[in-house]
């Protein structure tokens, strides 16, 4: 590596399973990027819910990952491993990491590398791979969804929500959405959600019912689980798609399976870390040629909650858990 790039680090370790207060800074040797990779100086980190189950013990990284938490970082390149040929040291980047994200230096395959939009600092940037991967990924390719289409994406002022509001609207489609407050559904609204549902005292079944003409929802992005699987199976339409992409309230389920059978329903779900870097290397490029002019234009922008210094990732974690943000919360690395 250049003399430029120092042999050790300041990364945040999860010392044992537990709560926030398990994560801890600790020195760490900066890391070499092997064929295919780039090493990254990251300026900053998102926070996100796969995090928080790392840090408990209940998503371990996949084989060859590093330890440390973080799945998405924004910053420069400083070195290249072979192969690694469309990057030049400098570039500012953001990328999707398999881990490590939490530190000062981090590798990742650069085909999980896009540049940093325009106009955009890396604060925002650091606050787009993870989502924009995700929803991407499971509202698009794996839902299918498309112009004219009615969504249903729940959680949307979560920063996978605020994303898919912001996409499904983009591309087309009539956006409804759940949240846990009358301020979070403003909040959905302005980012262009066509209506809003404050689960805590409307009910979404009977509102896609009325907002549809009781045609229901096409396309269905659940990350809660639970009791919503069958009302999510109430709310789709005929030929409708279910993405499932986490169980917030579990994964166990009472559900009327035959409307699976009379609606001609599909339910699937995915979890995007274990996937290959040459999977998500083609979500990237699919990414970087429909949805980067969106960013660049500012037609599509991350929503920001909180930014905390990346020794201070505890309380990251704490407001994460707290559920009160609205958005993506955010590392600033030193």
């Amino acid at each position: 590596m250049s003399s430029k790039i120092p042999e050790t680090m300041t990364a945040i370790a999860i010392t044992e399973p537990g709560g926030p207060m398990v994560l801890k800074p600790e020195k760490r040797a900066v890391p070499r990027p092997a064929a295919g990779e780039i090493l990254i100086r990251v300026r900053a980190a998102g926070v996100n819910r796969p995090d928080i189950l790392q840090r408990k013990g209940a998503y371990p990284p996949p084989p060859g990952a590093s330890d440390l938490p973080g799945l998405e970082v924004a910053g420069e390149v400083v070195a290249l491993g072979e192969g690694a040929t469309r990057w030049s040291a400098g570039d500012p980047i953001c990328a999707l990491a398999p881990g490590g994200g939490y530190a000062q230096y981090c590798v990742v395959p650069a085909s999980n590398a896009l540049p940093v939009p325009h106009g955009f600092t890396l604060t925002e940037a650091a606050a787009l791979p993870e989502t924009f991967f995700t929803v991407w990924h499971n509202v698009f390719e794996r839902g299918g969804l498309k112009g004219g289409e009615r969504f249903l994406v729940h959680g949307g002022s979560s920063g996978i929500g605020t994303t898919a509001i912001q996409l499904a609207s983009a591309f087309g489609a009539y956006v409804i959405t759940t949240a846990g407050s009358d301020e979070k559904c403003a909040a959905c609204l302005e980012l262009g959600a066509d209506r809003a549902v404050n689960y805590r005292n409307e009910d979404f079944v009977a509102v896609v019912a009325e907002a549809t003409q009781a045609k229901g929802v096409d396309v269905i992005l659940d990350m809660v689980g639970g009791d919503y699987i069958g009302r999510n199976y109430q709310a789709a339409a005929i030929d409708g798609r279910i993405v499932q992409i986490a169980f917030l309230n579990g994964a166990v389920a009472s559900a009327d399976f035959s409307r699976l059978m009379l609606k001609r329903l599909v339910h699937t779900g995915s979890t995007l870390r274990p996937r290959t870097a040459e999977f998500k290397g083609a979500i990237a490029a699919a990414l970087e040629r429909q949805v980067w002019p969106l960013l660049a234009e500012r037609r599509v922008a991350p929503v920001m909650d909180m930014i905390f210094p990346l020794r201070d990732a505890w309380r990251a974690h704490e407001r994460m858990e707290e559920g009160q943000h609205i958005g993506k919360i955010v590392l600033d690395v030193e």
